[in-house]
């Protein structure tokens, strides 16, 4: 199967471990060249046009949280591109956070967190807040360490426990299928799609020398 070279630029370290399985995953034969990740969706905004335009030569796929359930995606693509999206440009977002994607592998993850199914929703798209909800799960989960290194300490401005970000994405690295968890999020199968069917364009060479 042909080489699909793609570069994708995301906000955090978790969401790059999830597009990573999510490419692992899916049965195109992609080879990932870059990941952009500097520092949240302030500089993903800033250069989604410049992405956009050098998705002519190399695709590129972007994924950013929705945030506010005051937006809905289509819009916020629109309100980001200030031209006509390039064929090579996938542009998606997590609803509402990329958290809700990883709890959508609902059996894995209540694994993870020793507590039972019944307190993920079917519909992870649907939680209005999903970092806090995940952290409201950690604090019910019977490993005391899970607690300490997810949930934030008494009296701390962090919102997130001392080792969040590292708990999560190896959870993602070693246990999440994303086959499982695209049953349980729109926004995650939506994407998961987008790759799966996704062809490049090449650009058409100047016939006129």
């Amino acid at each position: 199967m042909k080489e699909i070279y793609l570069t994708f630029a995301v906000e955090d370290v978790l969401s790059e471990v999830v597009v990573r399985k999510l490419i692992e995953q899916t049965p195109k034969n992609y080879r990932v060249t870059q990941c952009l990740r500097k520092g949240g969706f302030g500089y993903l905004k800033s250069k989604i046009n410049a992405f956009n335009k050098a998705a002519t030569g190399l695709p590129f796929f972007v994924l950013t949280d929705q945030d506010s359930a005051n937006e809905c995606p289509p819009d916020k693509i629109e309100n980001w591109l200030k031209q006509p999206r390039n064929p090579n440009l996938m542009f998606r977002i997590a609803v509402m956070e990329v958290e809700s994607w990883v709890m959508a592998d609902r059996k894995a993850f209540v694994r993870f967190l020793s507590i039972p199914l019944t307190r993920i929703p079917q519909d992870t798209d649907s939680i209005p807040d999903p970092k806090e909800f995940l952290i409201s799960l950690a604090r019910k989960s019977r490993s005391s360490r899970l607690r300490a290194d997810l949930v934030p300490p008494h009296g701390a401005t962090s919102k997130q426990g001392p080792d969040y970000n590292s708990r999560l994405t190896r959870f993602v690295m070693e246990d999440w299928d994303a086959h499982a968890a695209r049953n349980n999020s729109k926004s995650l199968s939506r994407a998961f799609v987008r790759l799966e069917a996704f062809k490049p364009v090449t650009p058409q060479a100047d016939m006129t020398h």
